[in-house]
């Protein structure tokens, strides 16, 4: 049974009117603008960037007001946006070796080569509320924060990030080739040779290739993946790492023009990298080692690239010899259900009409129940009482 339903348009007008009311807030305080989101909650900007896969941070600061700083709808926003944009090429793989590094952590080594680069974390802080930050000027402490320059600290200019001479001094090798020369890790896996994948224009197809992975995985949500790693952790899954290197900078970004036979740089963009390594003792046919995981996302998301890598190393279990058992493991589930935007979808659909599906099933509901009083009149039984048409239930009939 199909009937069509006409109208709606008025109140449909009308909740975007609200919408943006609610947006707006109390007016008697300053509206919040896409400048102050930019700069002032520059982690949710780069989550939403990293999984709306799109390097703009002011347009994912205009996502994140718009969608009232819901995360998931601000990336669906920039996701949107994106597919407007005209693609006119490829640059080149980003030399993260030569990013110029703001943070840099190892934990499997003390003393490294370069040193450890604590940067801006919240590792380090006392999870207790800062009142302080309540007043309006507040505890800013701009006269300390001036004194770092912007060789700690950075600033951001239409996604462009610029430093001064004393920031060339944290750019330095990574640590993984400390460990590369010991032999006890895996060699870098060459690429073959083959073209990369690109998600954006073809789908994946499982079994997946580890480029198409670790796309999936960079735009996939952070809470999802972060419960997977925790998953593997806890024992569905063998995979408990060492953070061979976490480095957070900026990176530039260049672009081969083949007319001229050469690369220019085209811009930076700030990245996290991630590297774990993780024992493995094999199917015999190599010596115990450890094996690689790597993340990779835009701006500063420890958290995502740390997961990222961990799931890119569970996802290789079946290239590994290993035998696939737990949820962490399967390609096509993790890969299948990581990304917001389609969950997100597919979720919120149930909350438009479904009028022709559920009359469907109420028939359905009303013969099997039918059904069901006869056999039991049949067999002798008190049968259950029939069905009330839903058109007497739904006015109390």
């Amino acid at each position: 049974m199909i009937t069509s339903i006409k109208g709606g348009e008025a109140a449909i007008a009308a909740s975007h009117r609200l919408l943006a009311k609610r947006r707006r807030g109390n007016p008697m305080f300053a509206d919040l603008s896409v400048d102050q989101i930019r700069e002032q909650l520059s982690l949710a900007v780069d989550r939403v960037m990293s999984e709306g896969s799109l390097y703009d941070p002011a347009l994912a600061a205009l996502a994140i007001k718009q969608a009232e700083g819901d995360l998931s709808e601000a990336i669906y926003l920039l996701r949107a946006a994106r597919t407007t944009l005209t693609r006119f090429g490829y640059t080149d793989p980003v030399d993260t070796a030569a990013m110029v590094v703001r943070r840099r952590i190892v934990t499997t080594h003390k003393d490294v080569p370069g040193g450890q680069l604590l940067g801006p974390t919240y590792d380090y802080t006392h999870r207790i509320l800062d009142e302080a930050l309540m007043g309006e000027a507040g505890s800013d402490n701009l006269s300390d924060l001036a004194g770092l320059g912007e060789a700690e600290e950075g600033s951001r200019d239409n996604g462009t990030a610029h430093f001064n001479a004393d920031a060339a001094a944290h750019s330095f090798a990574k640590d993984s080739g400390v460990l590369a020369r010991a032999d006890i890790v895996e060699d870098v896996q060459p690429d073959g040779g083959e073209r990369v994948g690109d998600i954006t224009r073809d789908p994946v197809v499982f079994p997946s290739r580890r480029d198409e992975r670790l796309q999936t995985l960079a735009r996939g949500d952070e809470g999802f993946l972060m419960g997977l790693c925790y998953s593997t952790m806890r024992g569905y899954g063998q995979n408990h790492p060492f953070l061979a290197e976490l480095r957070y900078g900026d990176a530039t970004v260049t672009l081969a023009i083949p007319e001229l036979d050469i690369a220019v740089g085209i811009g930076m963009v700030r990245l996290t990298e991630c590297q774990t390594v993780h024992l493995t003792t094999g199917d015999g046919s190599l010596p115990p080692r450890y094996t690689r995981g790597y993340g990779l996302v835009f701006g500063h998301g420890e958290r995502k690239s740390l997961s990222m890598a961990m799931l890119d190393r569970a996802l290789r279990s079946t290239e590994l010899g290993e035998t696939v058992a737990y949820p962490a493991q399967d390609d096509e589930f993790v890969l299948s259900h990581c990304d917001s935007v389609a969950a997100s979808g597919l979720v919120q659909h149930l909350k438009l009409p479904h009028y022709v599906d559920f009359q469907a099933q109420i028939q359905l509901l009303n013969q099997m129940r039918a059904d069901y009083a006869k056999r039991h009149r049949q067999s002798g039984l008190e049968a259950a009482p029939g069905p009330v048409p839903l058109t007497e239930a739904l006015h109390g009939q």
